[in-house]
Protein backbone atom coordinates (compact mmCIF):
# COMPACT_ATOMS: atom_id res chain seq x y z
CA UNK A 1 0.00 0.00 0.00
CA UNK A 2 1.52 3.30 -0.90
CA UNK A 3 2.38 6.03 1.65
CA UNK A 4 -0.22 8.90 -0.15
CA UNK A 5 -3.07 5.85 0.67
CA UNK A 6 -1.84 5.47 4.31
CA UNK A 7 -2.21 8.76 4.57
CA UNK A 8 -5.57 10.02 3.16
CA UNK A 9 -6.88 6.79 5.21
CA UNK A 10 -5.52 8.15 8.31
CA UNK A 11 -7.04 11.54 7.46
CA UNK A 12 -10.48 10.31 6.78
CA UNK A 13 -10.62 8.19 9.85
CA UNK A 14 -9.14 11.11 11.91
CA UNK A 15 -12.17 12.82 10.52
CA UNK A 16 -15.11 10.44 11.09
CA UNK A 17 -13.73 9.92 14.35
CA UNK A 18 -13.75 13.63 15.47
CA UNK A 19 -17.21 14.26 13.11
CA UNK A 20 -18.58 11.19 15.81
CA UNK A 21 -16.82 12.70 18.63
CA UNK A 22 -19.00 15.80 18.26
CA UNK A 23 -21.89 14.78 17.56
CA UNK A 24 -21.98 12.30 20.68
CA UNK A 25 -21.14 15.42 22.94
CA UNK A 26 -23.55 17.06 25.41
CA UNK A 27 -23.70 20.71 23.80
CA UNK A 28 -26.82 22.23 22.01
CA UNK A 29 -27.39 21.98 17.91
CA UNK A 30 -25.96 25.46 17.96
CA UNK A 31 -23.07 24.92 19.80
CA UNK A 32 -22.07 21.40 17.72
CA UNK A 33 -22.81 23.13 14.13
CA UNK A 34 -20.04 26.31 15.00
CA UNK A 35 -17.80 22.93 16.03
CA UNK A 36 -18.02 21.16 13.05
CA UNK A 37 -17.44 24.29 11.19
CA UNK A 38 -14.69 25.07 12.89
CA UNK A 39 -13.04 21.58 12.29
CA UNK A 40 -13.59 21.51 9.54
CA UNK A 41 -12.00 24.68 8.43
CA UNK A 42 -8.63 23.11 10.33
CA UNK A 43 -8.86 19.96 7.97
CA UNK A 44 -9.68 21.78 4.76
CA UNK A 45 -6.45 24.07 5.34
CA UNK A 46 -4.34 21.07 6.62
CA UNK A 47 -5.21 19.18 3.12
CA UNK A 48 -4.61 22.32 0.85
CA UNK A 49 -1.44 22.42 2.85
CA UNK A 50 -0.78 18.91 2.16
CA UNK A 51 -1.87 19.40 -1.94
CA UNK A 52 0.53 22.22 -1.97
CA UNK A 53 3.43 19.79 -0.38
CA UNK A 54 2.80 16.82 -2.96
CA UNK A 55 2.00 19.60 -6.12
CA UNK A 56 5.33 20.93 -5.14
CA UNK A 57 7.40 17.86 -4.92
CA UNK A 58 5.67 16.69 -8.15
CA UNK A 59 7.19 19.45 -9.75
CA UNK A 60 10.51 19.14 -8.42
CA UNK A 61 10.49 15.61 -9.69
CA UNK A 62 9.39 16.15 -12.82
CA UNK A 63 12.13 18.96 -13.42
CA UNK A 64 14.72 16.37 -12.36
CA UNK A 65 13.57 13.54 -14.72
CA UNK A 66 13.18 15.98 -17.77
CA UNK A 67 17.51 17.20 -16.46
CA UNK A 68 18.19 13.65 -16.61
CA UNK A 69 16.72 12.65 -19.58
CA UNK A 70 17.65 16.07 -21.60
CA UNK A 71 21.09 14.81 -19.91
CA UNK A 72 21.20 11.13 -21.54
CA UNK A 73 20.02 11.95 -24.59
CA UNK A 74 22.95 13.91 -25.25
CA UNK A 75 25.42 11.71 -23.79
CA UNK A 76 23.61 8.83 -26.28
CA UNK A 77 23.41 11.35 -29.19
CA UNK A 78 27.70 11.99 -28.28
CA UNK A 79 27.96 8.28 -28.19
CA UNK A 80 26.32 7.67 -31.64
CA UNK A 81 28.27 10.55 -33.67
CA UNK A 82 31.43 8.87 -31.69
CA UNK A 83 30.29 5.35 -33.17
CA UNK A 84 29.87 6.63 -36.41
CA UNK A 85 33.33 8.77 -36.82
CA UNK A 86 35.10 5.35 -35.58
CA UNK A 87 33.08 3.49 -38.08
CA UNK A 88 33.84 5.88 -41.08
CA UNK A 89 37.55 6.09 -40.16
CA UNK A 90 37.98 2.29 -40.75
CA UNK A 91 36.73 2.46 -43.98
Amino acid sequence: MSKGKVALGAVIGAAAGLVAGILTAPKSGKETRADIKEKAGEVKAKATAKATQAKTKATEVKEDVEAKAKDLKLRTERAVEGAKKGFNSKK
